[in-house]
C-alpha cells in the first residue's frame, strides 16, 4: 500500500468561489463571529517510510481520539507542516531512507519551533537518543515500539500543546484581551469586528511564526482547504490599517506566496 501523503479521516478540499464568501454580510460567513472556533481534535503528522507501520499505527492512534496525516518523506513533512492543517505533534522516524535522521530533525523543528516532536528509531543506544535531544525532539521511542507507552506519550505531548490559553497576549506595545474581547496599542483602544478579533488571535496565538492563509481560512472561517477566495487578505488589510497606523512600528508582515506574521521586528 502507497501511503505516499493521506489522511485517514480528511475529506478533499471544498472549492470555494472567489466572490461567494467576500459578498456575504460578515455574520453570515460560518456561525464563529463571536468566538473564534479551534478544533478540538487533536492531529498528528506521521513522518514514516513503512507502509504497514503506519497503518498500524493510524489505526491505533484513531482509536485514541488523534486525527493522522500520513507522509513518507522529510520534504513531503516539510510541505505538510507548511500546509492547511495546524499539527499538535511530530511523529517522526529517524531512519527514513533518504535523510539523516538528526538533519530530519533540524529541518522540521525550524518550520515550526513549538511543535511537539516525538521520534522513533531503530537502534536501542543511549547515544542515538542525546543526539536526537540535543536535535530537538521532545521525546524518543525505540522499535520495536511499545504501543500503550506510545499512546500514552503522544497523548502527554499534544496536552502539553494544546495548553490553555491566557487570557491576555501581548506582542510589542500590542495587547488582545480575549475574555473583554478588547484590543489596545500604546494606550490606544483599537476597534475590531468579530472576525476581525478572530484573525489578530490567531496571529497572537502564533507570534513570530509565519501562518498561513489556508490557516487563517481554517480557523477563523472554519473553511477547510486551500484559498480559492481573497478573503483572508481583504480581512488582513482590515486589521492591518487598525493595528499599524501612520508612524508606528509595523507588526503585521506578509509573509510572500505563504500568509502573514505578527512580530515585533
Amino acid at each position: 500500500m502507497d501511503v505516499g501523503s493521506w489522511s485517514v479521516d480528511s475529506s478533499p478540499p471544498t472549492a470555494i468561489p472567489a466572490t461567494s464568501l467576500a459578498q456575504q454580510p460578515d455574520s453570515e460567513i460560518g456561525r464563529y463571529d463571536r468566538t473564534l472556533r479551534i478544533s478540538s481534535e487533536r492531529r498528528i503528522l506521521m513522518v514514516e517510510e513503512d507502509a504497514d507501520l503506519a497503518s498500524f499505527l493510524t489505526a491505533e492512534l484513531q482509536e485514541s481520539g488523534f486525527a493522522v496525516d500520513i507522509v513518507r518523506t522529510a520534504e513531503e513533512a516539510e510541505a505538510a507542516l507548511r500546509g492547511k492543517f495546524r499539527y499538535d505533534l511530530l511523529l517522526l522516524d529517524m531512519n527514513l531512507p533518504e535523510a539523516d535522521g538528526i538533519w530530519a530533525i533540524h529541518r522540521l523543528r525550524a518550520i515550526l519551533p513549538r511543535l511537539p516532536m516525538l521520534v522513533l528509531t531503530a537502534r536501542n543506544g543511549v547515544e542515538d537518543k542525546v543526539r536526537a535531544f540535543d536535535a530537538g525532539a521532545d521525546d524518543c521511542l525505540a522499535k520495536p515500539l511499545p504501543l500503550p507507552e506510545l499512546l500514552a506519550r503522544a497523548r502527554a505531548l499534544t496536552r502539553r500543546n494544546s495548553g490553555v490559553v491566557s487570557n491576555a497576549s501581548r506582542v510589542g506595545d500590542l495587547t488582545l484581551h480575549r475574555e473583554e474581547r478588547r484590543v489596545e496599542r500604546n494606550g490606544r483602544r483599537i476597534e475590531l469586528t468579530p472576525r476581525e478579533f478572530a484573525i489578530l488571535d490567531v496571529l497572537m496565538r502564533y507570534a513570530g511564526r509565519p501562518v498561513s492563509r489556508a490557516t487563517l481560512l481554517n480557523e477563523v472561517w472554519n473553511v477547510p482547504g486551500e484559498p480559492s477566495t481573497n478573503i483572508v487578505d481583504v480581512y488582513m488589510k482590515y486589521v492591518r490599517d487598525k493595528v499599524d497606523l501612520p508612524g508606528e512600528r509595523r507588526l503585521t508582515h506578509t509573509v510572500r506566496g505563504f500568509g502573514y506574521e505578527l512580530r515585533e521586528t
